[in-house]
């Protein structure tokens, strides 16, 4: 399902974002594999279902909403599923990107995680 059009020109803005002179930084399910093959640091991002749920959950219930917490696990398991088993740009691991776990880091750790990674790369390509 889906509207074509909409994703050709998404597709089409999203590389152009990417290439920009300085570089980017792209989120989403299929930058290393469809947006930005060509990209000198991947990471691919992930934690559990039942993590990323919880830190969904914590997210929504501080700005006020109200939804049980199976109702976001559930809704997080069946996004995987979809966009895992989607014909058009399907989520999968690059095979060049680098898997950050973090499920069982916080924020800080995480974020201290991705940036060693990019710099690593940077290092690997002289920039």
């Amino acid at each position: 399902a889906g509207y074509p059009g909409v994703r050709a020109a998404l597709l089409a803005f999203q590389k152009a974002f990417a290439t920009r002179p300085g570089g980017a930084v792209l989120d989403g399910r299929d930058i290393g594999t469809v947006i930005a093959p060509q990209a000198q640091a991947k990471l691919y991002v992930t934690a559990t279902p039942e993590v990323r749920a919880m830190r969904r959950w914590k997210q929504l219930t501080a700005r006020g909403e109200v939804i049980p917490y199976e109702d976001m696990l559930a809704d997080i398991i069946r996004r995987d599923e979809r966009d895992a088993g989607r014909g058009a740009a399907p989520m999968v691991q690059a095979q060049d990107a680098v898997l950050l776990d973090t499920t069982d880091m916080d924020i800080e750790t995480a974020f201290d995680a991705a940036r060693r990674i990019v710099e690593a790369a940077r290092v690997r390509h002289g920039l």
